[in-house]
């Protein structure tokens, strides 16, 4: 395969990898607008949801179903889930299933505790901060998906330019990251939230995001051996 080609397939999955990213940490950070649940419905979310050898099928189905049915209520409906849900107000076992971190991971149950304190330095490092005024911690999901997003971009950035070496060396710093703060938590958090969630939407984008993460797993190594030939 032609160097160029190869480039630019490379840059085009990156920066595939950042926009759903970047739509996972939108559908955690805050309940949606309607302008949001608009575009979503406009989607062709359809095409997503058939073929029983798509691993994501599952999930899109849910959503796509859920927002088949909409009406003028289903912006309070969905906000009041996710408040319930993803805010803390509801618990299952005493477990809340707020999508934060420090609750699954080393010192557990307290917010702030001493993954943020990791995330906070990692974001550091590479010279990215979250915008000031949110009232989230820095390992928030919504702030760990965009992180990733971010370094999706870098990647591309890097190949398009030919800087090899520093593609490689983000790759590395990506996958780390998220194996150390994402994926060693997410299927407790998951496990959590899928007891609480009540509507079929938000079952679905848990479902999208399980399968999306494991995949990850496969994709940091597919993008290594490429940038390796």
């Amino acid at each position: 395969m032609p160097r160029e080609t190869k480039k630019a397939e490379i840059v085009a999955s990156a920066r595939d990898r950042a926009e759903i990213y970047r739509l996972l940490a939108q559908v955690y950070f805050k309940p949606l607008s309607q302008e949001q649940i608009d575009a979503l419905a406009q989607a062709d979310l359809a095409a997503l949801a058939v073929g029983d050898a798509s691993p994501f099928a599952d999930g899109y189905n849910d959503v796509y179903r859920y927002l088949r049915r909409m009406n003028t209520g289903t912006r309070q409906e969905l906000a009041s889930d996710f408040t319930s849900v993803f805010y803390g107000i509801q618990t299952y076992e005493g477990r809340a299933a707020q999508p934060i971190e420090s609750l699954y991971r080393l010192d557990g149950g307290l917010v702030m505790g001493e993954a943020s304190g990791e995330v906070y330095r990692a974001f550091r490092e590479s010279c990215v901060k979250v915008r000031e005024g949110l009232d989230l911690p820095d390992d928030h999901l919504s702030f760990l998906f965009e992180f990733m997003a971010c370094l999706c971009e870098r990647i591309a950035t890097c190949v398009e330019d030919g800087r090899w070496e520093e593609a490689s060396r983000t790759l590395d710093e990506q996958r780390a990251f998220f194996e150390r703060h994402i994926a060693s938590w997410f299927p407790r958090f998951k496990a959590i939230a899928n007891k609480l969630v009540v509507t079929r939407f938000y079952r679905g984008w848990l479902k999208i995001t399980q399968v999306f993460l494991a995949d990850e797993k496969d994709s940091f190594q597919v993008l290594e051996d490429a940038l390796q030939a």
